[in-house]
């Protein structure tokens, strides 16, 4: 017997992904539909003898293909016809929802009607007639309590027993789609005819709501008294930065990044090493031991090294969004981001920015429109993250010993100011005439399912692991050839090595920004494999290999390093112009390989690279011309 295909759907925020989850546990492969970063998700369960593939359609609010959701799922039913259709509706919130279910049946789509999170419906003083519902739309209506996993395996029962031949639309819905198809033969122009259609849905829905669902008067939710301070005013934004505060302490300091230092840990000091040592026993030749010790291992050290961070960050995430908070921070800051050309929504990447540009990639696709993910992608890499502050404390420590915190912070500054600006740069010319929509629920506050939850960050930290890391993989290898051959072989002397040639030729460049040593161009490349890097070169070039990137440590190495070459390297004036390029070039190799994960293209990875090297270039150019016209070199 073949299995048998159920497709979920429904607007977001009804529940769909926690029932989606229930019904398929561990037992999903996840994946992008084609052309798109929307996950695709999809399980395959067996029930009374049969196997059952369910597909969890992007959550949407309708079928106008605006929108990547709306175009995946409006493409889905073209090109598919599943043997059951699940349209998940929140029964708290059921006349809103009940406009993408009468679209769907315009299409000529049977559907199975889910009310889900009746409990909630009834708290809000909503009764729902399920026999007068399933009457009006003539298709078999469910419902469920979404958190429940023995409320939702009922529908199991439903999907096996179901034979959806035997449902057809009421005369109600033949009736309004008679009405539909009418206004569009009507020759109105078409945005007249969109709003007569749209007219005609509403009114369908007050009629479906007259004949089966009854709303009592109710006071007001704790969800309405909780907006009162956490979504309006000043308070709202004291507490959001509160909230981001303790996730970032969570994410970087207090588990994250102690999991990702003893992952660190494992591969320098056990896993190397031990590589190492078996592979000189074996009387391996030299070339293959490095490139296996500081080739192979530390590029996949690299990717792994990032996961503690990616999953902590994501898990949080996740919890915040599942409370529905998520959706009041996008409310809060939606003023405010329209003036650099986002929505609301833009601002959670940015966030997360400053903690890593990794995740702060992947947390784009969660923006509406193909403009607002795209931009958000290719400013993101101007925010200072964790791996750039090492750097910018040991520069502002060694040659603004006296404003070194000011220095930092105007660091900070400069990168959000870059990033607004190329927004809305970015929004006026690359993406010129690309709209963006900001239609936004604010769902009631719940406790969130804990297994939707970890599955989410399950999802989200896998997919980082599995596609960027061949990309990144890649890229450590071919750092590790440019920095250990020349074109005699291999070499111990790096400033021999072909990474010293492409060190000198790139120090040209930055002639007109005052450090134009190879050993600055050297810095600058590896500093594209990680911005740690830039901090290890300096002291390996420059005759010091004791430099730490520890907060702790930055002054120490500050110190050792004043009074040796790199101290007459640079002016103060260049110095700081190198900071700048520091802070705004190219996104590191993790990054790069997550930018072409998330675009699905090679160009858009060139782009992210060349324009934010080009506007750093020009940043750091104003700096050192312009104070040397000031009289500060």
């Amino acid at each position: 017997m073949a299995a048998l295909s159920v497709a979920l759907t429904g607007n977001p925020n009804t529940g769909k992904s926690t029932i989606f989850n229930e019904l398929t546990g561990a037992r999903q492969k996840i994946g992008n539909w084609p052309g798109v970063t929307v996950d695709k998700k999809v399980g395959v369960i067996e029930h009374n003898g049969r196997k059952i593939s369910v597909i969890d359609l992007p959550g949407t609010y309708s079928i106008n293909a605006r929108s990547q959701e709306e175009q995946v799922v409006s493409d889905y039913f073209k090109e598919n016809k599943p043997d059951i259709v699940v349209n998940i509706i929140d029964a708290s919130n059921i006349a809103r929802n009940l406009f993408l279910t009468i679209q769907l049946m315009e299409n000529g789509i049977p559907l199975i009607i889910n009310l889900n999170m009746m409990d909630e419906a009834e708290r809000h003083g909503i009764k729902i007639d399920m026999k007068k519902l399933e009457a009006a739309f003539g298709m078999p209506v469910t419902n469920t309590v979404g958190r429940s996993n023995k409320s939702v395996r009922k529908l199991l029962d439903v999907f096996t027993n179901a034979v959806m031949t035997n449902y057809s639309p009421s005369k109600m819905i033949r009736d309004h789609i008679d009405r539909v198809h009418n206004i569009e033969r009507s020759g109105l122009g078409a945005a007249k005819i969109e709003e007569e259609i749209i007219s005609a849905r509403y009114d369908l829905i007050d009629k479906i709501m007259s004949q089966a669902v009854t709303v009592s008067a109710a006071g007001k939710t704790l969800s309405d008294k909780l907006d009162s301070f956490l979504a309006n005013g000043v308070s709202s934004l004291i507490l959001m930065v509160g909230v981001f505060y303790l996730m970032f302490q969570i994410a970087f300091n207090w588990i994250g990044q102690p999991l990702a230092d003893l992952v660190g840990e494992f591969f320098d000091e056990t896993l190397a090493p031990a590589a190492a040592e078996a592979m000189a026993e074996a009387g391996v030749a030299d070339w293959m031991q490095s490139l296996v010790s500081d080739g192979i291992i530390a590029g996949v050290g690299a990717v792994i090294n990032f996961v503690p961070l990616i999953f902590t960050l994501f898990l949080c995430l996740s919890f915040l969004d599942g409370t529905g908070y998520m959706a009041r921070v996008a409310f809060i800051m939606d003023p405010i981001m329209r003036r650099a050309g986002l929505t609301g929504k833009g601002i959670m990447p940015l966030i997360m920015g400053f903690g890593c540009g990794v995740p702060a990639i992947m947390g784009a696709r969660a923006l509406d429109t193909h403009k607002d993910r795209m931009i958000s992608i290719l400013v993101t890499p101007f925010l200072t993250c964790n791996a750039k502050v090492p750097v910018l404390m040991l520069f502002a420590a060694m040659f603004f010993p006296d404003n070194a915190a000011n220095v930092v912070f105007a660091m900070y500054f400069l990168g959000i100011a870059v990033a607004i600006l190329m927004a809305k740069i970015l929004g006026m010319t690359t993406f010129k005439g690309q709209e963006s929509t900001f239609l936004l629920e604010l769902p009631p506050y719940r406790l969130p399912d804990l297994k939707t939850v970890l599955l989410e960050a399950w999802d989200k930290g896998k997919g980082y692991l599995i596609k960027a890391g061949t990309i990144i993989f890649a890229m450590s290898v071919m750092i590790w050839f440019l920095s250990n051959f020349n074109s005699d072989g291999m070499t111990d002397e790096m400033d021999t090595s072909y990474l010293a040639s492409i060190g000198s030729a790139s120090s040209t460049i930055f002639a007109p920004q005052g450090f134009d040593t190879w050993e600055a161009g050297a810095a600058v490349v590896t500093g594209i494999m990680a911005k740690e890097a830039v901090v290890s070169t300096m002291g390996i070039l420059y005759g010091t290999d004791e430099l730490s990137t520890e907060d702790e440590d930055i002054e120490e190495s500050a110190s050792t390093l004043i009074g040796t070459s790199l101290g007459g390297a640079f002016t103060p004036l260049a110095a700081l112009a190198f900071m700048v390029f520091t802070q705004l070039y190219s996104p590191c190799m993790t990054a790069l390989g997550t930018i072409k994960k998330e675009t699905q293209s090679w160009k858009w990875m060139a782009f992210a690279f060349f324009y934010t090297c080009a506007v750093a270039w020009v940043a750091s150019l104003i700096v050192y011309q312009g104070g040397k016209l000031l009289g500060f070199e």
